[in-house]
């Protein structure tokens, strides 16, 4: 069973996660790919969520991953499709006030475009 689907455009990659659940059995899967990712020199990911409707500590730490590798190379992390159980953990955990949550992944790729223009104009 495939756990993830990667997308590499040129601004950005969106990791798509394929399983119901982000856990302690997917989750070392999903950091790795988000470590390759970065190593290959994409500072902006989107990792979307929209077929994932749960979420654990282990998922959590992934994310936590994922906006670290971005922020470490001025890029952006975005987490879009979060199930409302998995808002939930994310906003009990406190994790809302560090990662960017956008609802959709076509938003999330205007979002990045937009951040890159306004990056390169200097504003």
């Amino acid at each position: 069973m495939e756990l993830f689907n990667v997308r590499e455009e040129d601004r950005y990659a969106v990791l798509e996660v394929l399983v119901p659940k982000l856990d302690g059995l997917v989750a070392p899967k999903i950091k790795a790919e988000l470590v390759l990712l970065s190593g290959k020199g994409y500072s902006n990911i989107i990792l979307d969520l929209s077929h994932t409707k749960y979420i654990d500590s282990s998922g959590l730490s992934a994310l936590l991953i994922g906006d670290r590798q971005c922020r470490q190379s001025n890029g952006l992390f975005v987490v879009t499709g979060v199930s409302d159980f998995a808002k939930k953990l994310i906003q009990i955990s406190q994790l809302d006030k560090i990662l960017t949550l956008i609802p959709t992944v076509s938003e999330a790729i205007e979002y990045i475009i937009m951040d890159d223009i306004a990056k390169n104009n200097g504003i």
